[in-house]
């Protein structure tokens, strides 16, 4: 009784101690932070904040306390950058300070710092070098990689033909194509669009994709120390991302077994043979576990955003068929219906350009963007962000600033049109993100768009079981990143 009852003492002391150490460090920080409303020990400003609108619930916290201000993600000291200005003076004009990566805590639950997409300083650094060099030699933004996309594209086609017209959910349909693409670089092959195992690749990264968009990834995002431990939905989440880790690290270990270090195949061939050339080297970067999570974060990556993006595409062109028919009278006009669409056929398409940026400016595929840490202590617009701050760029307050977009929370082409109807770019368009750590996979994500959509569209009318004026555009869920509504369509032939 005696031992319980000291044990009961000591703990209560325990958490006064870091009740007070918390409110003590939150008072030597006021005043050189950016404002943002008071945290409660440990729960932050959970109370303030609304995880099934976590975007809106920031948002309407940027109308309080200006463009940039900090929030606390329970433990997690965050400060918010809203708007172009702000966003692109921190990760372009203070690049180096900025570059630093935030935690995302599903994806650091396997990544662990490892791997190009979630590693800081040096290791960053060098993984991206070397993953931008090699996914080059593999045909990444040459016409290799074209040819590739458009072989993929006529296996789409021929799936979406052998459907006859019927009502159809097209999410496994648009990733299996996609997700071939960059396993063509990654693994040196495609898969069959029948395989069960890559069925279930594609199954275990769109239910992790989603997790992080809803009310308790977003829970988990503020208190995953302890809910790591818990039951719930992210244990299934870390189960489909340790699926996926397995499946990485069995493809690696295939081609260890029949490597060629003068013939590599792919890029995992790449790694390992970096991996020999510094086997010596007591401080490389070229090991196994950063091996298998840049190739996990290539094939994640390389297959939900486009993928995602695409679906929401086809349910705007439901919802606005006067845009549809003006994508198909440029496709007539420029391409015909009798050859495959070239990516050098943009140039002369400005109409099909607007439309694929609007979607993804409308579609906002990652609206807190990936989280970013400052290396140094850092002055920003007059404040002080101790070292190892985290920074949150909202993409989708710069993906809807009212300075750059006349009607922000519209689908409007026109966004991306001058008064002659030739495209005009803008310096808000920023889904690929900004400064040091833009995502290298830009140019293949643009190809993609460009050369899946012409192709669909130059074969197929899309049909909604819904009168346009019923579709719904709102997002199911808005988190780490944007998940469009289920919906069904049917694809049919022009």
């Amino acid at each position: 009784m005696l031992v319980s009852g000291l044990l009961l003492v000591a703990l209560l002391a325990c958490l006064t101690v870091m009740v007070l150490m918390s409110v003590w460090q939150q008072r030597k920080l006021a005043g050189k932070l950016p404002p943002g409303p008071t945290p409660l020990p440990f729960i932050g400003n959970y109370l303030q904040l609304n995880t099934e609108q976590m975007y809106n619930s920031l948002m309407k916290l940027r109308d309080r306390y200006g463009p940039v201000f900090t929030v606390y993600l329970g433990a997690r000291r965050v400060v918010v950058l809203c708007g172009q200005d702000a966003v692109k003076e921190a990760l372009v004009d203070q690049a180096e300070e900025f570059s630093g990566r935030g935690e995302q805590a599903t994806f650091d639950w396997i990544a662990k710092g490892y791997g190009v997409a979630f590693s800081s300083g040096e290791r960053a650094k060098q993984l991206r070098r070397f993953s931008i060099t090699t996914l080059r030699d593999f045909g990444f933004g040459k016409r290799g990689i074209e040819e590739r996309i458009q072989e993929e594209a006529g296996f789409l086609i021929e799936a979406f033909r052998g459907t006859k017209g019927a009502f159809i959910d097209p999410t496994f349909y648009l990733s299996r194509t996609v997700s071939n693409v960059i396993s063509s670089i990654v693994f040196g092959d495609r898969f069959d669009y029948e395989d069960k195992e890559f069925l279930s690749l594609l199954r275990m990264m769109l239910g992790s994709f989603q997790f992080t968009a809803t009310s308790m990834g977003q829970l988990y995002e503020m208190f995953y120390p302890v809910m790591k431990h818990l039951p719930g939905p992210q244990q299934q989440a870390f189960k489909e991302l340790q699926g996926l880790e397995d499946f990485i690290a069995k493809k690696v270990e295939q081609n260890q077994r029949t490597l060629d270090p003068n013939s590599p195949r792919n890029f995992i061939d790449s790694f390992l043979i970096r991996m020999r050339e510094e086997q010596k080297n007591p401080n490389t970067e070229f090991f196994m576990k950063n091996l298998v999570m840049t190739t996990l974060n290539l094939f994640f990556a390389g297959t939900e955003t486009v993928s995602t993006t695409m679906r929401y595409g086809f349910l705007m062109l439901m919802k606005h068929p006067d845009v549809e028919a003006k994508v198909h009278e440029e496709i007539d006009r420029v391409i015909g219906r009798n050859r495959q669409p070239k990516f050098e056929d943009r140039a002369k398409m400005p109409y099909v350009e607007a439309v694929i940026h609007e979607i993804q400016r409308f579609g906002d595929m990652i609206p807190m963007g990936l989280a970013r840490r400052v290396t140094k202590d850092t002055k920003f617009r007059g404040f002080f962000l101790p070292k190892g701050t985290e920074v949150f760029p909202m993409l989708g307050s710069v993906l809807r600033d009212p300075k750059f977009f006349a009607r922000p929370q519209d689908f409007n082409p026109q966004h991306f049109l001058d008064d002659k109807g030739q495209f005009k770019k803008s310096d808000a368009f920023v889904p690929f993100s900004l400064g040091k750590r833009y995502c290298f996979g830009e140019g293949l994500a643009r190809m993609e768009l460009f050369l899946f959509l012409t192709t669909i569209m130059q074969n197929f009318r899309f049909k909604s079981p819904q009168a346009p004026q019923d579709i719904d555009l709102s997002p199911k869920n808005v988190g780490f990143a944007t998940i469009p509504p289920t919906y069904t369509m049917s694809f049919q032939p022009r």
